[in-house]
């Protein structure tokens, strides 16, 4: 009977030690973030949480979500807005869009899209009482209208999205539990289980899943491809687009890094604002640590198993904590955060 209880210990311990192994590998926590960068900070922009950051390279401006949070997530009503932010005045001057807003706010994930001379913008509202939305406005110069709210009991944790059309849409759901004992497995786990819904103009329908922590999203429409983040797998997900909105499986690219929102440059290339250390983000982001490394890569995919990755910029978090977006306009890259109370617009040398 001792001999059995003593394998029966052996065989826990063993359990444990491999479940903190994995977590630990599988997060980056044993990796080394040194400082770098080939190229200046040239502005620091003082607004909180800029989480998300998209870019008209047509009409010189960029878009941004921000959310003034003291973690993550949130445990209380935040308080954000959707700015304006000129990319051609040499100032970089701010304008905010949601001012007369008379809801509560704090936006996550953004898309826009362009038609004649109006933009559609979706941002995710998540609103007080957990009920997640999506906020539709039209954009016209500087002017933000504010159309319509969207709710759906399928919107269980909606991170980011990126519209197809004015009316059509993709959606990540970045847990398939959002609290108690399977959020707790699903997060240390990684276990692969959160979706990607597809919004048709009046239904939604989950287009993909067995995805870890489904996060930022975008669309290639050239080439047809949709681009799906999965910091916890350390991968970005990559789908060819159906007409019906449905989407099959091309592959899965590598990262080595916890990447977040994805945005696409003109040429077709990802950039992606990472988190290195996933276990050292979730301290940081629940208020235990004063900082959280952070990573900017830029992915040029070709077509299958063809692609390379490029670190543009690390830091160690006393520069900038828990990065989340790089968004490109010509030699800038302008780069979001979670919490940090500012974010920076680089200048690349080359």
């Amino acid at each position: 009977m001792k001999r059995i209880i003593l394998r029966i210990a052996l065989v826990l311990s063993l359990a444990i030690i491999a479940f903190v192994a994995h977590v630990l590998i599988s997060t980056g926590f044993f990796r080394t973030v040194e400082n770098k960068f080939e190229g200046e900070i040239i502005k620091k922009i003082s607004i909180p949480g800029a989480e998300d950051i998209t870019v008209s390279p047509l009409d010189g401006f960029a878009l941004i979500s921000s959310t003034d949070r003291e973690i993550y997530p949130p445990v209380k009503e935040e308080k954000g807005g959707l700015y304006f932010m000129d990319l051609e005045d040499g100032n970089f001057s701010l304008t905010h869009l949601t001012t007369s807003f008379d809801k509560p706010f704090a936006p996550h994930g953004i898309s826009m899209i362009k038609k004649d001379s109006t933009y559609r913008v979706m941002a995710i509202n998540h609103t007080p009482d957990g009920q997640h939305a999506i906020e539709v406005f039209t954009l016209q110069n500087k002017n933000l209208v504010h159309e319509k709210t969207l709710k759906h009991p399928s919107l269980i944790s909606p991170n980011d999205l990126v519209l197809i059309d004015e009316n059509r849409f993709y959606v990540t759901n970045d847990h398939k539990y959002t609290e108690g004992f399977g959020k707790i497995l699903e997060e240390y786990l990684g276990l692969s289980i959160s979706n990607v819904l597809y919004y048709d103009g009046e239904n939604y329908t989950e287009v993909t899943d067995g995805i870890a922590y489904a996060n930022g999203i975008n669309l290639d429409a050239k080439r047809n491809l949709v681009y799906v983040a999965s910091p916890r797998g350390f991968l970005v997900k990559v789908y060819s687009k159906n007409l019906d909105g449905s989407l099959e499986f091309v592959e899965d690219i590598p990262c080595g890094t916890g990447v977040d929102n994805i945005e696409i440059d003109t040429k077709g290339n990802l950039w992606i604002g990472a988190h290195p250390n996933l276990l050292r983000f979730g301290s940081y982001a629940k208020g235990k640590k004063e900082t959280s490394p952070s990573e900017i890569i830029k992915v040029t995919y070709r077509e299958k198993n063809d692609y390379a990755i490029e670190q543009i910029y690390t830091n160690d978090g006393t520069i900038m904590s828990g990065s989340t977006v790089a968004t490109p306009f010509e030699d800038l890259i302008i780069t979001g955060n979670v919490m940090d109370d500012h974010f920076l617009i680089l200048k690349t040398k080359n």
